[in-house]
């Protein structure tokens, strides 16, 4: 399905939301700590165990293969679909650039779960922020138990841990939110009262500026597939989703448009992978820096400037996009806005796409946007 700014909404209720097919050549060796992998279809998992629900979704699987040698990476990542798909992405560069690694059990995924994968019943706000994805994940890379992270680069503090580096940023995806609807083909078409759905107060705040008649639901968390099932079992009317996730899933048969830069811009270094190792950890640094996409690492580090100065965190509505313009120059665009909605205030910032100079721009953007918004801004 080709997705974009302009996608059409075909018919009311011919949105079909379905799980993504997993090849079953994705698994050579693979742990479970505490947590159930999605639907894994390969000959050596026979022992895998499946339930499903009524909408085809995998709620449960519990797949353990035993390794036939010692492995030379071991990937730490999260247990949802999404991340397993990221870390296979990651895998299969490492696999395409390394022989050593495409034998059987030279990479092995160790699967993580993290306090914010456990508690859902609660905004990300008040158990602590997004750190919570990342937080064991990082324990296990320092403690020597996994040799390197993928992460989304969204889920990631703007600090890193002692002893930690994230060198490596893997080519972008789609920047993009996708709309999600059973009756409607966009923001705009929603009849006045109508839900949506989604746990991201940067979503919130600028669908409640742009959309004053709409209502949102905070508390709409979960993996893409949960969040897809909420919806369609009348939980709310519509819902956002990146469409990076969606692509990596193959599951962009669920949107019902894209919506532009101008009706929503992203959250900082959306739609970027990031993979981290140990400071001292040559070897696996090596590996990374064959994987490295300069002009990725390039735009999430100006982002990521810019949300550092801002103190961002999950009670703060802030957004930032960097990209390579058609003169090769670096272009970003950042927002905050208060949690209702309204008061939303952007700015930019336009120079060359050099490391420094960006990383620059993003304070520079950062500390306009903190002068403008003035104490109490942000309601804290």
């Amino acid at each position: 399905m080709d997705i974009s700014a302009s996608s059409s909404f075909h018919q009311a209720h011919k949105v079909s939301l379905l799980r993504r097919r997993q090849p079953s050549s994705l698994i050579n060796s693979v742990s479970v700590i505490e947590f159930s992998l999605p639907l894994i279809t390969s000959p050596s998992l026979a022992k895998c165990r499946r339930k499903r629900s009524s909408f085809g979704f995998v709620r449960a699987c519990v797949a353990v293969e035993e390794k036939t040698r010692t492995a030379i990476i071991r990937i730490g990542t999260r247990g949802s679909p999404l991340a397993l798909a990221q870390a296979y992405e990651t895998r299969a560069k490492l696999q395409a650039r390394h022989p050593e690694l495409t034998e059987d059990g030279a990479i092995h995924i160790e699967i993580i779960k993290t306090t914010g994968d456990k508690i859902l019943s609660q905004p990300l706000a008040d158990i602590g922020g997004k750190g919570l994805f990342t937080k064991e994940i990082d324990e296990a890379l320092i403690n020597g138990h996994i040799d390197i992270a993928v992460h989304s680069m969204k889920d990631v503090p703007t600090y890193l841990p002692e002893k930690t580096i994230l060198p490596c940023n893997l080519v972008r995806e789609d920047v993009r939110d996708a709309f999600i609807c059973l009756t409607a083909a966009s923001l705009a078409e929603l009849p006045a009262g109508s839900v949506v759905g989604t746990a991201s107060l940067r979503r919130k705040s600028q669908i409640l500026h742009k959309y004053p008649s709409l209502a949102v639901e905070e508390n709409f968390r979960g993996n893409v597939q949960t969040r897809l099932s909420k919806l369609q079992g009348g939980k709310v009317h519509a819902t956002l989703l990146a469409l990076a996730g969606l692509k990596r899933l193959s599951m962009t048969e669920n949107v019902a448009s894209v919506l532009s830069l101008d009706e929503m811009l992203p959250a900082v270094a959306q739609g970027a992978i990031g993979i981290a190792c140990r400071t001292d950890d040559d070897k696996m640094g090596n590996y990374l820096a064959s994987l490295n996409h300069e002009e990725t690492r390039l735009a999430v580090a100006c982002e990521r400037a810019f949300l550092e100065t801002l103190d961002g965190s999950c009670r703060t509505p802030i957004a930032g996009y960097a990209a390579k313009d058609e003169e090769g120059n670096c272009y970003f665009r950042g927002l905050v806005a208060s949690p209702d909605g309204t008061r939303v205030l952007e700015t930019s910032r336009k120079g060359p796409y050099v490391f420094e100079d960006m990383v620059k721009m993003g304070k520079d953007a950062g500390q306009e946007l903190l002068s403008r918004a003035g104490p109490g801004f942000f309601g804290n």
